[in-house]
């Protein structure tokens, strides 16, 4: 449950930072949602899928999974922000610096299922 409080918290304090960022705001907030969620979503299916036999190679594959499905969305949120005139600086800012946290959050938990076979601790 530590992981997906995190991963909530996290995505919200980013949102709530690009809120906060003046004329930057769509692109950040573009950015930052699909960090967030993306990011989210990766927690949470971490969670629902590992456990049992093959617990490390499910995770891994949620953890492809999630980068690829980002990949997507960042070409359609830059496609987006450009078409708004935003600011595709900001954009790629409050993306990058969220998913860099989300991915230390991700291999944080990967690995807590290294040292405990079976149920993660999480």
């Amino acid at each position: 449950m530590k992981f997906q409080l995190a991963a909530a918290a996290l995505a919200t304090a980013f949102l709530g930072l690009a809120a906060a960022s003046g004329q930057y705001r769509f692109g950040a907030l573009v950015g930052s949602a699909i960090a967030g969620l993306t990011g989210l979503g990766s927690i949470l299916a971490l969670r629902l899928t590992t456990g049992g036999s093959k617990a490390m190679q499910k995770a891994l594959a949620v953890v492809v999974v999630g980068f690829l499905l980002r990949l997507v969305l960042v070409a359609l949120g830059t496609v987006m922000v450009v078409r708004a005139s935003g600011s595709v600086i900001a954009f790629v800012i409050a993306f990058f610096v969220p998913f860099f946290a989300f991915v230390a959050l991700e291999a944080t938990f990967v690995h807590t299922l290294r040292q405990q076979p079976g149920e993660p601790t999480a």
